[in-house]
């Protein structure tokens, strides 16, 4: 068995394959995972990396030897299993590594409903189950080495009732595997989001670099009154085009081109299982997490008005400013997935948005669509009559650093250094630090894989931001 602190992150199972996750571990975390979540059935999904099959079917092995059944949609995008999730109320397995390069693969997890599992909602679990697992296949292999060196030839009557009891629950009753194709219904639940009639004749270009994007945007778009063109849209889990981590405004450039070739009113870019969106305007100019947040904020609370709307704490101060100024009841979050849609159920919250590009809608069972986000954009692009370009100007309001990475070999005491260089300032120690010095604020948080800090800076404009963040660095770095 393979290291699995290597693999076991905090929202999922993701490591470069054989090397790191295999068939092996695949099998197991579906045993695991079948265990833990309970119910007669197990979702399965995949994105279109050449590894995925093989990995598929060690999991779904993993999960029949329990005598649970397999329900396996086939390709889809990591909403498609949200959805799958929701609508059929089972758990589910998402094989993907998202925006990682080919040679990765990995497990999203989620619950019947797709509720959430991370390592405080089950993850922690199913690790400790495959460990179980893997202990006990060296103790049996072992104990065979002993045997054999001692020349035992055949098991004695007490050996071979101990290894039948073992191997009862998974060598009896097992599961079946079917296949279900949720294909269209998804397409017409991100429809449902949206006014249809209110809809108009708008040019979109999406790049959806070769990824699940390829499967699930034109389906969405038919019947759409919108000129659909799709960037690399053959699935290709190597990714030939360009790494499919529209984060990275390197990988913007392509769609960029093309929003400005066919005067394009949006772009949207899409992450390799497609739950991500990054827009660009109508000027080709890319638009931030937070900024796209606000734009769907704004246009659900005037269906909605009142609601309340989360959003993580490192997006811009410009988010809950503008849900105020619209009505709606703001709540601040903690970075992650699985804590925005436990504070979403606690708050009956409508939406909740990330800077990193996911966004969370109550009626999508919590869980995040990029693409609801974009049909919804797309409404409000239709209703209001005017670009993009415009429609993003009064929420900018400030200027950021984004995310900015340091080495750092103790990000503890990093942090308790930073924090008390700003005795004056408001600190809030929810998500790693944050440090509001009024004027300028800004977020440190360790990695939950290296040794890493992430910081977030936003202050009134660029010259501000530079010179700030030159000072946090220095204190990140012990200057």
């Amino acid at each position: 068995m393979v290291d699995l602190d290597a693999v076991f992150k905090a929202y999922d199972i993701r490591g470069v394959v054989p090397d790191q996750l295999d068939g092996e571990l695949a099998r197991a975390v579906g045993a695991a995972f079948a265990r833990f979540a309970g119910g007669d059935r197990v979702i399965v999904a995949r994105d279109a990396r050449p590894s995925s099959p093989e990995l598929v079917a060690a999991f779904t092995a993993g999960v029949t030897a329990t005598g649970t059944d397999v329900v396996d949609i086939g390709l889809a995008s990591t909403d498609l299993l949200y959805f799958a999730a929701g609508r059929l109320d089972a758990p589910g397995a998402m094989f993907t590594a998202s925006h990682n390069p080919a040679a990765y693969n990995g497990i999203k997890l989620c619950l019947a409903g797709a509720r959430p599992v991370g390592q405080d909602t089950g993850l922690a679990e199913i690790r400790a189950q495959v460990a179980d697992t893997a202990a006990g296949a060296a103790e049996h292999t072992a104990a065979q080495v002993a045997d054999t060196a001692a020349g035992a030839a055949d098991h004695t009557a007490a050996g071979a009732a101990e290894h039948t009891a073992a191997g009862a629950a998974e060598h009896t009753a097992a599961g079946t595997v079917s296949s279900a194709d949720l294909l269209d219904d998804f397409a017409a639940h991100v429809r449902s989001f949206v006014d249809l009639g209110a809809l108009r004749p708008l040019v979109v270009v999406a790049d959806v670099a070769n990824g699940m994007g390829g499967l699930v945007v034109p389906r969405v778009f038919e019947g759409l009154p919108f000129e659909l063109e799709v960037l690399y849209g053959e699935l290709d889990g190597t990714f030939p085009n360009h790494p499919a981590d529209p984060i990275q405004p390197e990988n913007l450039k392509a769609l960029q081109a093309r929003v400005l070739e066919v005067g394009a009113d949006v772009g949207l870019a899409f992450d390799g299982d497609a739950d991500r969106v990054f827009l660009v305007d109508d000027r080709a100019e890319p638009l931030s997490g937070s900024t796209t947040t606000s734009l769907v904020a704004r246009s659900l609370l005037e269906a909605h008005p009142g609601a309340t709307i989360t959003y993580n704490l490192i997006c811009s101060k410009a988010v809950p400013e503008l849900i105020a100024e619209r009505g709606g009841t703001p709540v601040r979050t903690r970075v992650g997935h699985s804590f925005i849609k436990a504070v979403m159920a606690e708050t009956g919250a409508l939406f909740g948005g990330e800077h990193s590009g996911h966004y969370y809608f109550r009626d999508n069972y919590r869980a995040d669509s990029g693409l609801i986000a974009s049909v919804v954009i797309l409404e409000q692009l239709s209703k209001a009559g005017r670009p993009l370009s415009e429609l993003r100007r009064s929420l900018e309001r400030y200027a950021a650093s984004g995310e900015v990475n340091v080495t750092v070999e103790d990000p503890g005491a990093v942090l308790e250094r930073v924090a008390a260089a700003f005795p004056g300032a408001g600190l809030d120690r929810t998500d790693g630090l944050t440090v509001d010095c009024g004027p300028w604020w800004f977020n440190v948080r360790p990695s939950n894989t290296e040794p890493l800090l992430r910081i977030n800076l936003e202050a009134p404009d660029d010259v501000a931001v530079r010179q700030h963040l030159d000072e946090v660095l220095a204190l990140a770095k012990g200057g």
